[in-house]
């Protein structure tokens, strides 16, 4: 319907002998002011300065109407003109059955479009380090890219999932060194989760040690220096053991979170890979300078820099690391027509160089890469501690969330299997809605209670709409009611004047990697549901209309289910 409004505007500016202007076709807030509307009187007569072709603005929207209305589209009701020359269009009754019936057909494929057919990306995100915790920022790291990659293949892209782990480096020699000074961490235990606190706890006590005992800096750089060489027994046993046990704890965190990886790519395999890029392009990009090698960016772009790529000591940089992985990607995935990365701002400045520096050398990767970048995650209690009172993780941040939606359910007749269940499945939603309900780039204030509340700007919030709605529908199979989309009453209730709109969200969400549309319009239409339901009595046998009313919330399900899918968030039948 968008589209075909700005059709039929821009054929009567044709017929008015108006200049076409670049105007927009859009929802208004308030939906009293109509299903949409449009600047393009307003625009066309600032266009024409003083001497506009047809009088001010709102000369210029009337005759526009009285055009539009000698062919209108019969789904269009009425038009009128609002404010300095904007034009409001109502839609018919029947356009909101006709999309309701649309969407009952569709079912799960509601919103899908194939704005990205035939197209191959890849999405690299999370990139939790092994022998090192799982923070926070690999959380939201998590969310954002598994998030972007479901709405890209919504979408009609085929999409692979990408995962970089630092399997080599000082964090490892760290946790190796805490490992052989503290035997009781290397017990093994009934958990991957169990063996990776204790490796965590390794690396802090490495770290520390690093920073404050000469002696223990000295040790660790030479366990460090093993790691490489693979010349020590010992070191090689923990350093397999730890690397498995990590892996597998970060394998169970992507489950909870819905996540599926299809690469996994090691920072000790494109090392050697960037290194042999870089030194095979000196001194056509790369140029040497005191004893190291470097990329003057800013010969290219001003608003770039000069960064160091391998050191005076022939070591290679993160920025050599990620030359290399970008090749790999390119080589793993042949054909790919994008490679999107998920990281957090602090590394946006130099992940610009690299990319300059890959497109002189692979011209044909320049605008086939993506960064998207998040701010950080902070409280607004202030607490930085999990319940145990440890350091807080991304894990131990999961659980705490998972521990306050279960206390708030005591109260639901659940079997305590499936209270679990669900408790976990709500968590998620609570963290993940939290990350994505504002746009991608700004810091997140974190607030428990908010985050876990059952009624309000929260994802418990829509998965308890979904419930609901769900145990509509399971009241209207008992008493044998069947959802008709042409058995609607006179009335038009705001559910169904924003229940079509879901696939221009998707659509404009996957043009500009942002999943925050999807949050605000799942809320917005949640609220209108949960308004129609408290002011209607839907499953009731005496009421022609109520198979209608069937038909509308089986429709709300379908697009409720599907935005929360896309925003990697499980929609529980019962809560």
């Amino acid at each position: 319907m968008q589209e075909k409004i700005q059709r039929i505007i821009k054929d009567a500016l044709t017929s008015l002998g108006i200049a076409e202007c670049d105007f927009k076709v859009e929802h208004p807030d308030d939906l009293k002011n109509g299903d949409y509307f449009t600047n393009v009187a307003l625009v066309c007569a600032k266009v024409a300065g003083d001497a506009p072709p047809a009088g001010g603005p709102n000369e210029i929207a009337k005759k526009i109407i009285a055009e539009l209305e000698k062919n209108l589209p019969q789904k269009i009701e009425r038009m009128r003109v609002a404010g300095p020359g904007f034009i409001n269009f109502y839609l018919s009754p029947e356009f909101f059955r006709n999309e309701v019936e649309d969407i009952l057909n569709k079912g799960d494929d509601v919103g899908k479009n194939a704005m990205l057919s035939g197209n191959k990306i890849m999405v690299e995100y999370t990139d939790p380090n092994p022998f090192k915790p799982f923070h926070i920022g690999h959380l939201m790291t998590n969310a954002i890219g598994e998030s972007v990659a479901r709405i890209l293949e919504h979408s009609g892209a085929k999409v692979s999932r990408a995962n970089y782990q630092g399997d080599v480096g000082l964090h490892v020699a760290k946790a190796i060194y805490g490992l052989l000074k503290n035997l009781d961490w290397r017990e093994r235990k009934p958990t991957h989760s169990e063996e990776a606190e204790n490796i965590g706890k390794a690396y802090m006590f490495g770290s520390k040690a690093y920073e404050k005992d000469p002696g223990a800096k000295r040790e660790i750089d030479e366990i460090n220096k093993k790691i490489y060489e693979k010349s020590d027994e010992e070191v090689n046993g923990i350093y397999d053991w730890g690397f498995k046990a990590t892996m597998e704890a970060f394998e169970d965190l992507y489950k909870i979170l819905g996540t599926k990886f299809d690469y996994y790519f090691l920072e000790s395999v494109v090392a050697d890979i960037g290194n042999r890029i870089v030194r095979n392009n000196i001194p056509t990009v790369f140029e040497e300078s005191e004893d190291a090698v470097v990329f003057k960016a800013e010969k290219y772009d001003p608003k770039l820099h000069t960064r160091v790529f391998i050191t005076s000591k022939g070591l290679p940089t993160y920025e050599t690391k990620e030359l290399g992985l970008a090749e790999e990607k390119f080589k793993t995935n042949p054909g790919m027509h994008l490679s999107i990365t998920v990281t957090a701002n602090e590394q946006a400045d130099y992940m610009r160089v690299v990319y300059k520096a890959l497109s002189l050398i692979h011209p044909e990767y320049e605008n086939k890469m993506t960064h998207i970048t998040h701010g950080m995650m902070r409280f607004a209690s202030g607490k930085m501690g999990s319940r145990k009172g440890n350091a807080i993780t991304g894990e131990s941040l999961l659980n705490d969330v998972r521990l306050m939606v279960a206390e708030k359910m005591q109260d639901r007749e659940f079997g305590e299997e499936e209270r679990e269940k669900i408790a976990a499945d709500v968590a998620v939603s609570a963290l993940k809605y939290s990350i994505l309900k504002q746009s991608i780039g700004g810091d997140i204030i974190y607030d428990f209670d908010k985050s876990i509340s059952f009624d309000g700007d929260s994802g418990p919030y829509l998965c308890y709409s979904y419930a609901r709605a769900s145990s509509v529908l399971e009241k209207a199979k008992k008493e044998n009611i069947l959802p008709d989309p042409h058995a609607a009453p006179e009335e038009v209730w705001e559910v169904e004047k924003l229940i079509y709109h879901f696939s221009e969200i998707v659509e404009r969400a996957a043009r500009e990697y942002e999943p925050h549309y999807i949050t605000h319009y799942l809320i917005e239409l949640a609220r209108a549901y949960n308004s129609f339901y408290g002011n209607n009595i839907i499953v009731n046998k005496e009421d022609k209309t109520s198979p209608y009313k069937i038909a509308l919330t089986f429709s709300f399900t379908f697009v409720m289910k599907t935005g929360l899918h896309l925003l990697g968030i499980k929609a529980p039948a019962k809560m």
